[in-house]
């Protein structure tokens, strides 16, 4: 379950998952009982979820119109796995000669930087836990105090859950 709960204090809003005993504002940090908290929406679906808090956002700062015309979250981020610009553009448009990379060795694959490795653990793992996480990345020459660092943002920023132990993405 997915609930999207303002705070009383600073009217940010944020999305939470499943029932606590208390939650803090990401932004100014106060603790709030939930039963006291402001729900706007209780849903079984993320993507639902983030959905209404952006378009109260949106209200808010006087964009309604503006996100109306915006494609759904789920739409988005398939728009974002597409890149833009492919290698060999990017290269040309450097002035750089693909061809002549690529026979001196370049990889035609884009190497992954140390977050993305992270995420990727998280979608492989059998059974995401924090150590199959820092094995999967150590594996791949992230260092464990990286690993522990990216996951507690992940967690923060919304974009990872964290619940009895094991991972996963929203």
């Amino acid at each position: 379950m997915y609930v999207v709960v303002g705070c009383s204090s600073c009217s940010a809003l944020w999305i939470l998952e499943g029932r606590q005993e208390t939650a803090r504002c990401p932004q100014c940090g106060k603790t709030h009982r939930y039963a006291k908290l402001k729900t706007f929406v209780e849903t079984d679906d993320a993507d639902h979820a983030r959905e209404v808090r952006a378009s109260m956002l949106a209200s808010r700062g006087g964009h309604a119109d503006a996100f109306a015309a915006v494609d759904s979250f789920a739409d988005l981020e398939s728009q974002v796995e597409a890149p833009v610009v492919d290698d060999e553009q990017y290269l040309e448009g450097s002035g750089l000669d693909s061809e002549e990379i690529a026979a001196a060795g370049g990889s035609e694959e884009r190497s992954k930087n140390r977050r993305e490795i992270v995420l990727e653990a998280v979608e492989r793992c059998d059974e995401p836990t924090h150590e199959s996480i820092v094995a999967y990345a150590t594996d791949r020459g992230v260092p464990t105090e990286y690993v522990d660092g990216a996951l507690e943002k992940l967690v923060r920023g919304g974009e990872l859950t964290e619940s009895g132990g094991r991972y996963r993405r929203l």
